[in-house]
């Protein structure tokens, strides 16, 4: 099998005609940089943020050539507005007129007339200097009850191994549960949960989730060899956030459990307008440097008006096993006393202990490897007092609106 190249899908595109039918989308600038990874290609389109929905016709278009092309295993393409201005603004200069499609053959790929006005809207709303993201407001995950995210402010807290059990530890406890791995430049459930393979499509663009442990799992690392590296923009990890939320059969959950990456940029973001996020799970360890890092976690969240469902204290004592002396390595307590301080439910401490960190290398977290053990003992409790606070907020919300100043 050939690599694909980014001038071969280039011209491919060629093909597919812009929304006013003046050029194609290439030559009118719309085409994002293009990515290719194990001949999988992921793209972006940019256009007017109002008109994302009634456009929708021609991402599909430009999907559908590149899909079509020899060698090429698959494409993700996402509609974006995150740039302003180019041939799709009302202060750059049109094109005269083409004839209409009904007196000419439209290229293949083209968008057919009727779907898309021959003449655009403005733009976007709003002032200069302000851009809206383009995806529309979404309702939630059909049959997904609950949707909560797990984030951290920095990495190498343990955010995955917390999340990984927790969602294990909210199944122990009853529950239906998934787990969305959300963390694109560092994704951890393959590993973390013993699972390989790519995920089967039942239909059209629509994945079979794989399975680990009863758990429903989708992760960007079943779709891109373990040792591609993601050298992704914004676009692009919007765009495949997108369509492992909802191009995935997830089925019937009490529970949809995101690992998200670390930091407060581009996935929280997408994640916190594209679904009415039920809350988040910051995990923190109880050093001060960890805390601050945390607090900008919690405030992007309570920015973007998502409740926050508590904190976890992440290695928060080391109890050596020889001895039994417990040891405060990182400190002990920090966590809490900031929960206690902004008012947020402090949800548990979780132990330094060499049993999680083995079994969680091994692909058998410690909630499926010892369930009777203590530290399962910790997630349960952390898994119930999460519920618990779902339990409360239940209720209907909207996701936010968020504008970039």
């Amino acid at each position: 099998m050939a690599d694909v190249t980014k001038t071969e899908v280039l011209e491919q595109l060629r093909t597919v005609t812009g929304p006013d039918f003046n050029s194609n989308i290439v030559e009118l600038g719309l085409v994002s940089d293009i990515f290719i990874a194990d001949n999988k290609v992921f793209f972006s389109i940019t256009v007017p943020a109002e008109r994302a929905q009634e456009l929708e016709p021609l991402r599909s278009a430009a999907e559908r050539v590149v899909k079509a092309m020899p060698d090429v295993k698959g494409a993700v393409v996402a509609l974006t507005a995150e740039k302003r201005g180019g041939p799709t603004s009302d202060d750059a200069p049109r094109a005269a007129p083409a004839p209409r499609p009904a007196q000419r053959p439209a290229p293949a790929g083209a968008v057919p007339p009727q779907r898309v006005p021959a003449k655009a809207p403005p733009a976007a709303a709003g002032h200069a200097g302000h851009s809206h993201a383009a995806a529309p407001v979404k309702s939630g995950v059909p049959g997904v009850g609950a949707i909560i995210a797990v984030a951290s402010g920095k990495g190498g807290v343990g955010k995955s191994t917390t999340a990984v059990n927790l969602a294990l530890a909210l199944q122990a406890n009853g529950q239906r549960v998934g787990i969305l791995d959300a963390d694109i430049y560092g994704p951890s459930m393959p590993r973390l949960l013993h699972i390989s393979g790519k995920p089967e499509v039942v239909s059209g663009r629509v994945l079979k989730p794989m399975e680990g442990y009863g758990l429903k799992v989708m992760s960007i690392g079943f779709l891109v060899d373990e040792e591609t590296p993601m050298i992704w923009r914004g676009p692009m990890v919007m765009s495949a956030l997108t369509q492992m939320l909802r191009e995935v059969q997830w089925g019937d959950l009490d529970v949809l459990v995101v690992d998200m990456p670390p930091g407060t940029g581009d996935a929280q973001l997408t994640m916190a307008q594209q679904v009415p996020l039920a809350g988040a799970v910051i995990v923190s360890t109880p050093q001060d440097l960890a805390l601050i890092d945390a607090r900008k976690g919690l405030n992007m969240f309570k920015k973007v008006d998502v409740p926050l469902l508590g904190i976890v204290e992440n290695m928060s004592y080391f109890i050596a096993p020889d001895t039994g002396a417990r040891y405060d390595i990182f400190g002990h307590g920090g966590a809490r006393k900031e929960a206690e301080r902004l008012g947020v439910p402090f949800l548990g401490e979780v132990p330094l202990v060499m049993e999680i960190r083995e079994m969680s290398d091994a692909g058998t977290p410690v909630v499926i490897s010892n369930p009777d053990g203590p530290q399962t003992r910790v997630y349960r409790e952390i898994a119930a007092k999460v519920w618990e606070q779902l339990k409360l907020a239940k209720g209907g919300r909207t996701a936010p609106a968020i504008v970039f100043d």
